[in-house]
């Protein structure tokens, strides 16, 4: 006998959670199918920052900010742990330096609350930063960390005990003929079907996607055992960082900056490093990441790639020795041009995919315009 929902979710990963959150707590029934046992993708193999400091202005950074706030609601909410701490950008060249001040002169860095700060400064108020060769740094309150793993894990409760949101595990999707869903189980119906199935998108509807460009990347990081005595302050980046993020690129020095990388640390480049530290609430520092696309991607680590991560952040982390209690990778879909995708691949299919390396970040605000955008409400309801 078939199983009826006013909404059906296919995915268990952030995105998938967040639209679920979005119409359950607008009253519809609604059902999640995971075909794992449990989520298991990019979704939790992550820093766990929400990073709305790395979006480009405008309407993206606009999302950002909204995610989060939803982000925090969510998880006080659910009694799940996270650490409004913010990000420290860190400079230890001249041209670094240039880029953080130019960045505080952008339109878009208006009313984000930043501070410029002095190696002196920084010392007193971080003492997980390196002192030798400091010249700045860039502090910004709006970033938040969470641990992927217990906060992907643990949302499911949350949205089944406080909005009645049921759950399937083990449960892969056969084919969709809307409103019927075929899985391995039974049948499925629902008016409104939402695909939120990350790097999987090629599984169902594979034409809806055949034209977009869409490339695989493959994400290389580290993490180390607890580290009780040891505080980090903030989630840390330096030079690299300024390299990767879109939010920099209208910085006049940057162009000046990416040619120094380029000459000086090409392997950087050519694996698509660069470095960041977060602190999750066990104490485990967590480390990365490379940034490897479409053809370049293999089921095998690079050690070369792990030795450059620790190599860079050695250069602004005031943590010896470094130890790695773990190592992995994950795997992510992104658009060559654009943030996100929303589709309609089939009358009453909405895909909502394509966030890259910004899942975390955006999954509460996107969920909701696309939620917003699926029962006809306003952006501004």
């Amino acid at each position: 006998m078939a199983k009826s929902f006013d909404c059906v979710v296919i995915g268990a990963g952030v995105l998938g959670l967040a639209h679920a959150y979005h119409l359950a707590r607008r009253g519809k029934k609604v059902a999640v199918l995971e075909r794992h046992p449990q989520a298991v993708g990019a979704s939790i193999r992550n820093f766990g920052m929400l990073w709305p400091i790395g979006q480009p202005g405008g309407d993206l950074t606009d999302l950002a900010m909204r995610s989060v706030d939803i982000w925090k609601e969510v998880l006080d909410e659910a009694g799940i742990w996270y650490n409004p701490y913010g990000s420290l950008h860190l400079a230890y060249e001249e041209d670094e330096a240039q880029v953080l001040k130019e960045f505080c002169g952008l339109p878009e860095a208006r009313g984000r609350r930043l501070e410029l700060l002095d190696p002196s400064q920084l010392t007193r108020r971080f003492s997980s930063v390196r002192a030798e060769g400091l010249k700045l740094g860039l502090f910004s309150p709006s970033e938040v960390c969470v641990d992927p793993r217990e906060t992907i894990a643990r949302l499911p409760e949350y949205l089944h005990k406080k909005y009645h949101v049921q759950f399937f595990w083990n449960t892969p999707v056969q084919a969709i003929d809307s409103p019927k869903i075929h899985t391995n189980h039974c049948e499925f119906h629902a008016d409104k079907i939402l695909l939120c199935t990350g790097s999987d998108y090629q599984q169902l509807y594979p034409e809806a996607f055949a034209s977009e460009g869409i490339r695989q990347c493959k994400l290389q990081m580290l993490r180390t055992p607890p580290l009780p005595n040891f505080k980090l302050g903030a989630h840390l980046a330096a030079g690299l960082t300024l390299r990767h993020y879109k939010a920099f690129t209208k910085c006049p020095t940057l162009k000046e900056l990416i040619a120094r990388f380029d000459r000086d640390l090409p392997e950087y480049h050519h694996y698509g490093i660069h470095v960041m530290a977060s602190q999750n609430g066990l104490g485990e520092l967590v480390l990365g990441d490379s940034h490897e696309y479409g053809d370049s991607i293999e089921p095998f680590n690079k050690e070369l790639i792990d030795e450059l991560i620790i190599k860079y952040l050695k250069k602004f982390l005031n943590l010896d020795p470094i130890i790695i209690a773990s190592r992995w990778h994950g795997v992510y879909a992104k658009h060559p041009t654009e943030a996100y995708l929303i589709r309609n691949p089939a009358p009453g299919v909405t895909a909502v995919n394509m966030v890259g390396g910004a899942g975390m970040t955006l999954s509460f605000g996107l969920a909701e315009r696309a939620v917003k955008a699926l029962l006809g409400e306003s952006y501004a309801d």
